[in-house]
């Protein structure tokens, strides 16, 4: 691969995301000029003192004027909002392309609002890396180093457009592969959105049996904050997540509903035995799956 740089590149959403690449391009000396976007000025203000952007501006269509690339690190349920007010102004080589955990929403929101000439030039994109923290101050370079991310790309997508955002996250350090957005949908509703749905669930069901006399959080210890590390993500953005992939998720809450209610089959039998047995498929799954995997993020 030559190498890749990126002469200006606009972020809208400055977050952990959009922050780590602008981290991890500049790590790698891959990006001359960084504009970042949002609805925030002293949020941006704080992303500029912090060298995380060069400059900034809460106007989308000024953000991507002159951009070579769009990098789109926003909320799910803001595309339509952001996608419709970049039309006008994108340049006609510029890239667009964005970190989102559901595809098919982006690729079909993308498909309301913009032109078949910059539909061609739309590579979707999910990083697999993350924390439970947000916002720029989580950000580092590091984030995506020996991360999967998947690009979706479609019929119309140019091959070029794919290799340009391919060597993009590269540079960042992530392992980059391509795949059908409605199978990245679904395997990411089981391994990702799911369990965070379950552990949303898992701290309001501890957090309702609290009573006059004691707080069972008091009681809580490594194994819960394990569980449970992921419910301290952004409410607002999982909401979006789960709103925007509910087809998927549903079915995935369906087989947990499943799985739960064979637990509880073999709790009120007493039956040791299968439970033994459900607890040891488990842990052979989690353990095979962890060779290899022990660095993980999310």
């Amino acid at each position: 691969m030559t190498q890749f740089r990126i002469k200006q590149l606009a972020i809208i959403g400055v977050g952990l995301i959009g922050g780590s690449l602008a981290r991890a391009l500049r790590r790698a000396n891959a990006v001359e000029h960084i504009t970042g976007a949002g609805r925030n000025p002293e949020h941006l203000k704080h992303a500029q003192e912090l060298g995380v952007v060069d400059d900034f501006t809460t106007s989308i269509p000024m953000a991507v004027k002159d951009a070579d690339i769009v990098l789109i690190s926003a909320p799910m349920c803001a595309y339509d909002a952001i996608f419709a007010e970049m039309t006008g102004t994108l340049p006609e080589h510029c890239l667009i392309t964005d970190a989102g955990s559901t595809k098919q929403h982006a690729i079909d929101t993308a498909r309301k609002q913009l032109s078949a000439s910059q539909m061609s030039r739309f590579v979707p994109a999910h990083p697999i890396a993350g924390t439970e923290h947000s916002g720029v101050d989580a950000s580092f370079a590091e984030l995506f180093d020996n991360h999967l991310c998947v690009l979706t790309p479609i019929k119309e997508t140019r091959p070029e457009a794919v290799q340009d955002i391919q060597d993009m996250w590269q540079t960042t350090g992530s392992d980059v592969m391509c795949m059908d957005a409605a199978d990245h949908d679904d395997f990411l509703a089981a391994v990702s959105h799911l369990p965070h749905l379950a552990a949303f669930a898992l701290v309001n069901a501890v957090r309702k049996q609290g009573n006059g006399n004691h707080d069972p959080f008091h009681f809580a210890s490594g194994g819960f904050r394990d569980f449970t590390r992921i419910a301290s993500s952004s409410p607002e953005m999982w909401r979006d997540i789960a709103l925007c992939n509910r087809t998927s998720l549903l079915h995935k809450l369906d087989a947990l509903q499943a799985e739960l209610g064979e637990l509880r089959t073999a709790l009120e039998a007493g039956d040791g035995d299968r439970l033994l047995a459900e607890f040891r498929q488990a842990k052979q799954a989690r353990d095979k799956w962890l060779v290899g995997h022990e660095d993980s993020r999310e």
